[in-house]
C-alpha cells in the first residue's frame, strides 16, 4: 500500500503483492487507516493496481466477487471518505467511530452493520489486586452484497491473519462477504475459549490460597477477578444476540453453508457464557468463604483478648480488695501473706489459663 501524509480515498491503490507483504499496523496509528483492501472473484483475491470505487465496480459487475477494505481507527474524515464510496447509513457511520460499542446486529437498509468486542488475556507473573487479566478491543463491519467493510478499534483483534487464512481457503471466500464475518466472529470467539481457559488457572490459584488459609489469598484479589470477569462478559454474553439473528433465516437469507459455520460460533460462544456463569457463582462462593474466614479469625482474636483481659481482671481483683486497706483483712498480721496471695494469685491464673486452653479460647 502507498504510504501518503494525507489519506485521500481515489489515491488508494490495491497492489498485486501478497497479506504477508503488507506493512503491519501498529498503535498508535500512523499514516492512512486503510490497513487492506482487495478484490475477491471466485474465492482468489485478484491482482492490479485500482481505486477503492473501481474495485468496487468491478464486484458489482462480476456475479461471484465483492471487496473486503479493513481499517484501523479512522478519522471522521477518512470515514466518511469510505462512507460515500460504500453509500452507509450515518447512523452507523456514527457508531462505527464511537468509542463505546456493544456487540450487536443493526440493518440499515440492504446493509448490515454488526459490532463484535475482540479480548485478549493478559500475562502475568503474579496476581494482585490491581492485575490486568482481560484486554479488549472492538471490530465494527458492514456487510453488504458486494462488499465488507471492517473497522478495528483498539490494539487488539487484528485482521491480518485472519485474511490470511481466508486467502488460503478459496472455497470459504466464494461464500461472499458473510464468509469474512464468520471468520473473524470465529477468531474472536477462539480467543474467547482460550481466556476462559486461562481464567480458570487464575481461578484455581486464588481458590487453593483461600482454602489453605494463606495469607497472599486477599479480598481484593477476588473482586479484581470479578471486576475483570464483568468486563469480559460485556464482551461476551451481548453477542448471543447478534448470532441468534444471524442463524434465524427469516431475518438474513445466508447460504445453508455459510450459516452451518455461524452455529458452530454460536456453539462455542454459548459454552464460553456457560463458563463465564460458572466463573461467577465460583467467585462469589471464594469472596463469601474468605470474608468468612475473616469474621472467624477476628472471632479467634477477640476470645484471645477477652481470655487474657480475665486473667488480668482476675489478678486486678486480688490486688484491688487487698489494697482497700482496711484494719480488718484476712491473714493481715500473717507473716507470710503476702507471698501466699501471691502463690494464690499465680495458681488462679495457671487454673484459668488451662479451662481456658480446653476450651479453644487460647
Amino acid at each position: 500500500m502507498v504510504q501518503r501524509k494525507g489519506w485521500q480515498l481515489p489515491s488508494i491503490r490495491l497492489l498485486s503483492t501478497t497479506p504477508a507483504a503488507q506493512p503491519a499496523v501498529t498503535p498508535p496509528r500512523e499514516g492512512p487507516a486503510v490497513v487492506d483492501c482487495a478484490l475477491y472473484s471466485a474465492g482468489i483475491r485478484q491482482p492490479g493496481e485500482r481505486t477503492v470505487k473501481e474495485l468496487l465496480e468491478a464486484a458489482q459487475t462480476t456475479a461471484d466477487a465483492f471487496v473486503w477494505i479493513g481499517l484501523h481507527e479512522p478519522t471522521e474524515a477518512e470515514m466518511a471518505e469510505v462512507a460515500e464510496v460504500f453509500d452507509l447509513h450515518p447512523l452507523a457511520v456514527e457508531d462505527a467511530l464511537s468509542d463505546e460499542q456493544g456487540p450487536k446486529l443493526e440493518r440499515y437498509e440492504d446493509t448490515m452493520f454488526l459490532v463484535v468486542r475482540a479480548a485478549s488475556y493478559v500475562e502475568h507473573t503474579e496476581l494482585t489486586e490491581t492485575s490486568e487479566v482481560v484486554e479488549t478491543g472492538s471490530v465494527r463491519m458492514f456487510v453488504g452484497e458486494k462488499f465488507v467493510v471492517t473497522v478495528r478499534h483498539g490494539s487488539i483483534g487484528g485482521l491480518k491473519a485472519v485474511r490470511a487464512d481466508l486467502e488460503a481457503h478459496q472455497d470459504l471466500l466464494t461464500q461472499g462477504p458473510w464468509a469474512v464475518v464468520h471468520a473473524i466472529c470465529d477468531r474472536v470467539v477462539d480467543v474467547y475459549l482460550q481466556i476462559a481457559a486461562a481464567f480458570q488457572r487464575d481461578l484455581d490459584f486464588v481458590e487453593t490460597q483461600v482454602l489453605r488459609r494463606e495469607a497472599g489469598s486477599t479480598i481484593g484479589q477476588i473482586y479484581q477477578l470479578k471486576r475483570e470477569l464483568v468486563e469480559f462478559r460485556g464482551a461476551v454474553l451481548p453477542l448471543q444476540q447478534p448470532l441468534t439473528t444471524i442463524l434465524d433465516h427469516r431475518t438474513l437469507k445466508l447460504t445453508k453453508e455459510i450459516r452451518r459455520y455461524f452455529r458452530d460460533v454460536n456453539d462455542h460462544n454459548n459454552r464460553v457464557v456457560d463458563r463465564i456463569a460458572g466463573y461467577d457463582d465460583l467467585l462469589n462462593s471464594l469472596l463469601q468463604a474468605r470474608l468468612a474466614q475473616v469474621t472467624v479469625d477476628q472471632n479467634n482474636d477477640m476470645r484471645k483478648i477477652a481470655s487474657w483481659a480475665a486473667m488480668a481482671a482476675l489478678q486486678t481483683a486480688f490486688a484491688g480488695i487487698y489494697g482497700m486497706n482496711f484494719k480488718y483483712m484476712p491473714e493481715l498480721e500473717w507473716r507470710y501473706g503476702y507471698p501466699g496471695l501471691l502463690i494464690i494469685m499465680l495458681i488462679t491464673t495457671v487454673l484459668l489459663y488451662r479451662y481456658l486452653r480446653r476450651a479453644g479460647w487460647l
